[in-house]
């Protein structure tokens, strides 16, 4: 008597006895058991989503017993290896009196926004102090770090970015430069809808319109406000990725889309952060309804070419 041959896939059990079936039937049984493991394969996803208020606190080399990294998109997220030039993505909490440890890299540039309380940037050998709203370059193979001199908890977005070897870096500035989002005139882009006001804050070392022009591969970083029933026509970007954190107001957040021009909209609140792979689809449409405002941080890097690449 012939003993069945047994194929095991997850909690499956295909049992046949070899002797006494079709060669056909046993074909096809081999057939179906690697096509089923197929479909379990993975494929990185074009864009993601996260809720910053529910965010897990990380252990990483800025880290200390009152500076707490919680990230959002890259370094120690659950999918780190997606990003191809950012490096961190995070929100940055630190207790009153607290402080960060300092850190230093090599190939990568850094942007650091407060988003509440008031802070001290440590930059090199000296200090200096920085609010609500401001923000300032980082640029490779500066020392620094960040302390919170408030009584109150503050918090820091932190961004980093690799710089690929194939691009020469040049000796950093003695001095960081801050600005301030308070302080810059909201304008329109040329090829974007007027329903949508920018203020752009750090742009390309060969750029000149931005408050702070020192970005090897950040591209643009900007703040966007969105009038009512406003968009910025969902576009994409061939060579680079990008990220937006909502501050404030409700809308719809376009990621992706389908073969038929169909774009994938989602609902998006305060909180809510996207990361958008290159090629992806990507835009915000806030809501039609009276009193109806939107903010939107978002940063775009420059993503390297395979011969650009280690």
């Amino acid at each position: 008597m012939t003993r069945p041959v047994v194929y095991r896939f997850a909690n499956w059990r295909i049992g046949v006895r070899v002797g006494a079936c079709k060669l056909q039937v046993c074909f096809l049984v081999l057939l179906i058991v690697p096509s089923l493991s197929a479909q379990d394969s993975r494929v990185d996803p074009t864009w993601l989503h996260r809720y910053v208020p529910s965010l897990k606190e990380f252990h990483n080399d800025l880290s200390s017993l009152t500076c707490h990294f919680r990230p959002i998109f890259g370094e120690g997220d659950t999918e780190s290896h997606l990003p191809r030039t950012l490096t961190r993505f995070a929100e940055v909490s630190l207790d009153a009196g607290g402080s960060c440890q300092p850190v230093q890299y090599d190939r990568e540039e850094e942007i650091y926004f407060i988003v509440r309380g008031s802070t001290v940037l440590r930059y090199g050998d000296a200090t200096y102090p920085m609010r609500a709203n401001d923000f300032t370059y980082l640029a490779p193979a500066t020392k620094h770090s960040i302390t919170n001199n408030s009584r109150d908890v503050a918090q820091v977005l932190v961004i980093g970015f690799k710089i690929p070897p194939a691009i020469s870096i040049a000796l950093p500035s003695p001095t960081p430069k801050i600005a301030s989002v308070d302080a810059l005139t909201e304008q329109t882009v040329e090829g974007h809808p007027t329903s949508v006001l920018y203020k752009l804050l750090i742009g390309p070392r060969t750029g000149k319109r931005d408050a702070i022009n020192e970005g090897y591969v950040v591209i643009d970083f900007f703040l966007m406000d969105f009038a009512l029933g406003g968009t910025n026509s969902p576009h994409h970007h061939e060579t680079a990725e990008e990220a937006y954190v909502v501050l404030d107001g409700e809308g719809e957040m376009v990621a992706g889309g389908g073969m038929d021009g169909i774009q994938g909209r989602h609902p998006a609140k305060s909180g809510d952060a996207y990361y958008f792979r290159q090629n992806c689809t990507v835009g915000f449409y806030n809501q039609d309804k009276p009193g109806a405002k939107a903010h939107i941080l978002a940063v775009r890097a420059k993503v390297p070419l395979p011969k650009d690449e280690d």
